[in-house]
């Protein structure tokens, strides 16, 4: 990471008025505390209002603006709806990903009034947040998944799949993939996945076996 990136970095771990030690933010930048010292001494001298000390640590006074981001209050408040979804109906990872993003658009602020939304009637239970996060890990890294699987009233079955595709329907989360069993395309409800490993081998996409091909299923499958 370039030092201009890390500085603006610090910056916004700071936003929020959070209270961050040098070794959270050493952590987080994965550099050295003696870095993180040096960095925000130097933002400091710059003109930066950071208040702490090292073993105590550091929290950004209020009224310290970076640069706009330059979004319409319509663009503004999609985002945030947008993150708080991603909060409620997403895995661990992104969940916390979207906390930090909702910070960071909160500090930005907007030119219209706040209008109040909010969601209601639930969040993504544990279980389907821990398959969702394995299932992006190894869409990304193109890893077989063994899974067992069990619809309403049918007995549990073990598959091996390729994962091709994750989709949210609103309440639930699926999984488009290539099942090595049927030798053919299924989609799988996330909820309704009892055990969920993902294994060591990868596979390349092959004629057939990839989402276009898929898709285009979907286009010549008859109608009604």
């Amino acid at each position: 990471m370039r030092r201009a990136d890390r500085l603006f970095e610090i910056v916004q771990h700071l936003r929020g008025g959070r209270l961050r030690s040098a070794r959270a933010l050493a952590e987080a930048l994965e550099v050295s505390t003696r870095t993180i010292y040096r960095d925000v001494a130097d933002l400091i001298a710059s003109g930066v209002p950071i208040d702490g000390a090292a073993g105590v640590g550091y929290i950004l006074r209020p009224g310290f603006f970076l640069p706009p981001l330059a979004l319409t209050p319509a663009e503004h408040q999609a985002l945030l709806v947008g993150a708080r979804l991603v909060s409620a109906w997403a895995d661990s990872d992104l969940a916390a990903a979207a906390q930090e993003a909702l910070i960071k658009l909160e500090a930005v602020g907007s030119a219209a009034p706040p209008t109040p939304i909010h969601s209601y009637g639930g969040r993504l239970p544990a279980p389907v947040r821990r398959h969702l996060r394995h299932v992006r890990q190894a869409l990304a890294e193109r890893r077989k998944l063994y899974l067992t699987y069990a619809k309403p009233g049918a007995v549990a079955e073990t598959r091996c799949i390729r994962p091709l595709s994750l989709e949210f329907w609103g309440m639930v989360w699926t999984l488009t993939a290539w099942c090595e069993r049927r030798q053919d395309f299924r989609v799988f409800r996330l909820d309704r996945i009892e055990q969920l490993a993902m294994t060591d081998a990868r596979f390349s996409p092959e004629p057939g076996k990839t989402l276009a091909d898929y898709l285009k299923t979907l286009e010549t499958a008859p109608h009604g």
